[in-house]
Order: C-alpha cells, then structure tokens, then sequence
C-alpha cells in the first residue's frame, strides 16, 4: 500500500462509473476507477454492446458499444487511474479515509463512489428439456457478433425492452424473426412496442418454450406451449435462438466489506446527494436507491454531478462547484 490518497474511488466501471470519473477529473480531483471486468462498459458493453439506446440526451439512437467507446474516449481526457481485473474485496474505515482491499491491491481513498450497477451479473438460463443438447453458437444470451445472425431464421425469447430491442436490431440482418413471449403484452417502452408491431417480425404468443430438439438439417425445433392451455402447442424450427430473460445480480461483494451500508431490495439506499448511511461513501447509478427512482442510463448519468460536487464540497469547502456545464472547460 502506498502512502498516497485518493480523493474520489469509484467502484465499477460501468458508463456511469466512466462519467464519475471524468467529472471527477474536471473537478480536479486526484481518482481511480476499480472494475472487477477486463475492460470498461460493465453490463452494456458485456451484455447489449448491439442494443439500441434511445433515452440518452443528444443521441436520437447509440448503440450500446458506441456509447462505450464515447465515454472511454471522454475519460481519456482526465488523469485518473483506470484498475481493471480487480474486485474490491473488503472497505474499512482508517482514520479519515477509507482503505480499500482488492485482489491485487490495497489503497487508501477519502471518499467512494459505488457505481457497481445490480452487481455482479449473468443472464437468466433457459429452463426447457433438451436445452444441454443444443449447440453454444445456436443457443446464446447475448449479441455480441450480430453478424452471426445474418441470413439466419432467429428465434428471440422475452418481453422487455430489450428483447424488443434485439429483435428489431436482429430484423435488418436475418432471414427471419420470432419474437416469443409468455404474455400477450411486452414490458417494453409504449413507442418501441408499437415500432415493434408495425415491423416484419413475427410476435409468438402467448406461448413458452418447453423443449429444444436437434431437426436432421442441422436446426433447432422449439416446441412451445400456448398459456393457460393444457394441449396447444407450437412448433418453430430456426437456426439460432436468442434467449432475452434478463439477468441475476447480486451484491454480495459488498455485503462482506467491514462497513456497513443501509441497503433496500439489493440496492443501496441514499439520500438526496447519493449519499448512504456512511459519511463519504456515496452510490449512483442502478445501485442507488431512494424514492421514485428510475433505472436507467440517463438518470444515473445526472446523479453523477450531484455526487462529485458533494464530495468536493466536503473534501474542500473552498472550491465551488461550476454553476453551468460550460464553465467546467473555462
């Protein structure tokens, strides 16, 4: 452990993580970034990198991946430390600073920000007889190389934004696609549930998968049952099925950490500068939580200038927050 103390550690570099840090930099504040991931963009860039984001300010439509590399690309700028690969094992109160413990490192820090997200994460399996027979490469969670779908009959599985989302994205490049959901209705936004109905994609529903077989020309036979029947079935026969059911999450990383931090349904609850029940331990982004919050990108990106600014305030009561955006470059 060095002697040295940051003034800002944030923890999780997902893209409010990577917004923190730069505005942390634009209030010169001396910073590191601590991702247990091998690379910056968290659930984003691990998960939806192809997903079309349409609530962030300015960007009428990003991919998740270009939203990545433009917030790498503003970071860039700052002169912060960036530590990938490192999962932060335990913080402790050390006099007025905090010790942070990862799996490679110690670090002292007077201030945190916990930007983690749902905390670590994988995506919902799909339960269905015969799924252990089907091939990774017809059977995934993720699109990743959209390119694989080109030309292919696509089976997308879910009901939320973005399984809407995929399946949208995934109608430009492939011969054919499913959208199978259980309910009859979609959990999606009003706007892309309508894009969704007026497009080529063929909606399957209510149905639910219940088993996957190998077909002799090399596809995969879904065999769906109608809900809320006892015999109605269906079968589709598509080259590749993309299972959209969200993903699992915990904190529990945070739960061993030596202090104590006031939690409601897996997030963090704070006040209403992000600050939870631990003086200078602060939490944005999905992990925060407090009353009529919304979880999304946007949301988190607008807590972030409110938690920096406290932080500073605190750490140094003479220097002012900048009272416009356009003064930050001034």
């Amino acid at each position: 452990m060095t002697d040295e103390i940051y003034d800002i550690t944030i923890i999780g570099g997902g893209p409010v993580g990577m917004f923190a840090g730069f505005y942390a930099g634009m209030r010169t504040a001396r910073f590191q970034i601590i991702e247990s991931l091998s690379e910056l963009g968290g659930q984003v860039n691990a998960l939806y990198p192809e997903k079309t984001l349409l609530d962030i300010p300015a960007y009428p439509a990003i991919k998740g991946r270009e939203l990545v590399a433009n917030l790498k690309q503003q970071l860039a700028t700052m002169d912060g430390d960036i530590k990938l690969n490192q999962t932060v094992i335990n913080v402790e109160k050390d006099d007025n600073a905090f010790k942070i413990t990862t799996n490679q490192e110690i670090t002292k820090t007077k201030s945190i920000i916990i930007a983690v997200g749902n905390g670590a994460f994988n995506p919902r399996q799909l339960s269905a007889d015969g799924v252990e027979t089907i091939n990774d490469d017809q059977l995934v969670y993720t699109a990743n190389d959209i390119e694989s779908f080109r030309d292919k009959v696509v089976l997308v599985a879910g009901g939320g934004d973005s399984a809407i989302d995929q399946a949208l994205m995934l109608n430009d490049i492939a011969k054919k696609v499913y959208l199978l959901h259980r309910r009859n209705e979609f959990r999606g936004l009003e706007h892309m549930v309508e894009v969704l109905k007026q497009s080529s994609v063929e909606l399957v529903t209510p149905y639910l998968i219940k088993s996957l077989d190998n077909t002799d020309d090399g596809q995969v036979r879904v065999h769906a049952k109608k809900m809320k029947t006892d015999d109605e079935f269906i079968d589709l026969d598509v080259d590749k099925i993309l299972v959209n059911y969200g993903f699992i999450s915990n904190n529990k990383d945070m739960q061993n950490w030596a202090v104590e931090i006031e939690e409601e349904k897996h997030a963090t609850k704070v006040n209403n500068t992000l600050e939870t029940n631990i003086h200078n331990i602060y939490a944005v982004g999905d992990q925060a939580k407090y009353d009529g919050k919304q979880t999304i990108i946007a949301t988190g990106f607008g807590e972030v200038p409110i938690t920096v600014n406290a932080i500073m305030n605190d750490l140094y009561p003479g220097n002012h927050a900048p009272v416009h955006s356009t003064q930050l470059s001034d």
